[in-house]
């Protein structure tokens, strides 16, 4: 069974880009928001000793990711307000060459979001690295590039978001959504 869920928008992009600030600013307005689920398996895994983050073993820290974001997808599958992910199973096809496992394809076939994505584009200004962001500013920045070039091969049209302060995006996207 195909779920189509036309109210649950992704906010998809590199690293270090404004999505995280902006689903912040849209809960505060009393929006619907789910926050990114890559973090938390980051602090998770760092926190139990586990090996599932990007820079000790990729494949199984992408797994881990679909995992839950597939599972809050199916969590919010009956709710009719707009919903605002930072990021969402769609981010986690082939992410940093891990390979696209039957499951994933399965939770991206099955399961889909608004077909506008919107993408967020490299930001210098606003990049930071920390302990859970280790990328440096060139590989966050080819990020864009590969996906736009996901959206196009899983059927998704990308809408790029203009940099700019954190209310012209928030007006941007709910103008976009309503």
């Amino acid at each position: 069974m195909i779920i189509t869920r036309p109210n649950f928008f992704v906010f998809s992009g590199g690293p270090g880009v404004g999505k995280t600030t902006l689903i912040r600013h849209l809960a505060g307005l009393g929006e619907l928001t789910v926050e990114e689920t890559a973090r938390a398996i980051i602090r998770e895994e760092l926190a139990a000793g586990g090996q599932g983050v990007p820079w000790l073993d990729n494949d199984r820290y992408v797994r881990l990711t679909a995992a839950r974001d597939t599972a809050t997808f199916d969590r919010l599958a009956d709710e009719s307000r707009r919903v605002f992910f930072d990021r969402g199973i769609i981010d986690s096809y082939r992410a940093n060459g891990a390979p696209a496992t039957p499951q994933i394809v399965e939770a991206i076939r099955t399961r889909r979001y608004n077909p506008k994505v919107f993408v967020f584009p490299p930001w210098r200004e606003i990049y930071q690295t920390d302990a859970e962001r280790r990328q440096d500013w060139p590989a966050a920045a080819t990020t864009f590039d590969r996906v736009l070039a996901q959206l196009a091969e899983l059927d998704y049209s990308p809408v790029i978001v203009p940099i700019g302060d954190v209310a012209s995006r928030a007006a941007f996207v709910l103008e976009r959504t309503a």
